[in-house]
């Protein structure tokens, strides 16, 4: 497909030639039934009793054999809004320790210094969460609850529950002692306190939390902000207390700002995955089990991290370059599967009328969606463009959701909602 052409050539809804399930002659498919191609990965794989067909678009199939059916009634509930407000709360009521603690190691100068260059690997790791979730966004609330857990609420935490760990630690000899903090202490609390993040956003928001890209967006995000405080305090000290602190802060500064951006991310990002792929089962006792199983190997990565000692650069390009390029490996194979799936949903959509075959292949492809775009931009249609795609994968993704079997009449409603905003997002593109 080119949309190079002056005409777009998904410009119009093509009548199909199937009813509202799919399946020619006008008689539904028997339940329970899974439509050729219905798990084309193993993200989200559907259970034969749990498959529904498409609802049928009425605009382009027989009123007699199909009419869209009503909303269904339902109490609209305030969604992430109690959540956000709790989360903003914690945070403010962090920050009552956090901004003391802070300003008492790093000085104003210091502090001041350390947040406009902490502004660089927090960027960093932002874009590639914004690349990752680039057509199905989480919601911006739930975003900001991530990033303010990490960089406010889990910093305070690990602030009162490491003064326990000190308790515990060998006094023989300050070496000893500091060593016990970085690599036994840092890695249980610190994961512990991002984590646990991810488990409230599992929990009470279980809605925009159903799968694995979904587990690693929301721990890149809350990593980032613990990563964007942890780094102000580290850059402000070396401003505060060396006695070289130009030559200080440019070692530190490429040491965490340039060279280790992610390693907060990839720590987290395990126990993102992990709690992701339980998040398909829909179950609260899954999700607490997976948090703590996927506490383990990112305390073990953070173990290995600060393990590292006088032999840094040998272990950081043999060992901790090739975990990072296994985790951005493991990113793009999560975003592939999830493509194939998204593809497949909407492909159910267009043989229920709702998109021509054109458009399916625009809308469920990288290469297509690229196109449409750059289509689109050309035609001063761009942003039109990129909400006509988001909509779309938001409806494949919905009807994922109904198809887990899991609050239905729910995502039901958000079903019909999607499916009749779509003619208006086409028509925007369009005129």
């Amino acid at each position: 497909m080119s949309l190079s052409s002056h005409s777009a050539p998904w410009n119009r809804l093509l009548p199909m030639s199937t009813n509202h399930h799919g399946h020619p002659g006008g008689q539904p498919y028997p339940r329970p039934y899974l439509e050729p191609g219905a798990n084309p990965t193993w993200i989200g794989r559907v259970q034969p009793g749990n498959y529904q067909p498409a609802p049928g678009n009425p605009a382009s199939l027989p009123q007699q054999t199909w009419a869209m059916p009503p909303a269904p009634r339902s109490r609209r509930s305030m969604g992430t809004l109690p959540l956000v407000i709790v989360g903003a709360v914690l945070a403010l009521a962090s920050l009552m320790l956090v901004l003391p603690f802070l300003l008492g190691n790093t000085g104003v100068t210091g502090f001041v210094i350390g947040f406009i260059a902490s502004l660089i690997p927090l960027s960093i790791v932002l874009l590639t969460v914004r690349l990752i979730d680039r057509w199905e966004p989480e919601p911006k609330r739930l975003l900001w609850f991530a990033f303010t857990w990490g960089a406010a609420v889990s910093i305070a935490g690990t602030l009162l529950i490491q003064p326990v760990f000190a308790l515990a630690a060998p006094t023989s000899s300050e070496e000893a002692f500091t060593y016990f903090m970085a690599t036994v202490q840092a890695p249980i609390v610190e994961e512990f306190t991002k984590s646990l993040g991810l488990l409230v956003l599992i929990l009470a928001a279980r809605k925009y939390f159903d799968g694995p890209v979904d587990g690693v967006v929301f721990a890149f995000t809350i990593a980032a902000g613990f990563a964007f405080t942890e780094n102000i305090l580290y850059f402000g000290r070396e401003i505060a207390s060396s006695t070289d602190p130009g030559t200080d802060f440019v070692r530190i500064f490429i040491l965490r700002g340039l060279m280790s951006p992610f390693a907060h991310a990839v720590f987290t990002g395990t126990t993102g995955l992990i709690m992701g792929f339980a998040a398909r089962k829909w179950h609260s006792g899954y999700a607490v089990l997976a948090f703590f199983v996927g506490l383990l190997p990112a305390m073990f990565l953070h173990n290995r991290w600060n393990s590292m000692g006088q032999n840094f650069l040998v272990e950081y390009f043999v060992v901790q370059v090739p975990i990072f390029l296994v985790a951005a490996a493991g990113i793009i194979l999560l975003r592939v599967a999830e493509g194939k799936l998204t593809r497949q949903r909407l492909l159910e959509y267009a043989r229920a009328g709702w998109f021509t075959p054109a458009e399916m292949e625009m809308l469920a492809t990288s290469r297509g969606r690229k196109q449409a775009v750059r289509w689109a931009a050309a035609r001063g249609r761009g942003s039109q463009m990129k909400a006509f795609i988001k909509g779309a994968t938001a409806l494949a993704f919905t009807r994922q959701r109904i198809l887990s079997g899991r609050d239905v009449h729910v995502h039901q409603q958000d079903e019909l909602d999607h499916l009749r905003s779509i003619p208006g997002l086409r028509a925007a593109v369009l005129q």
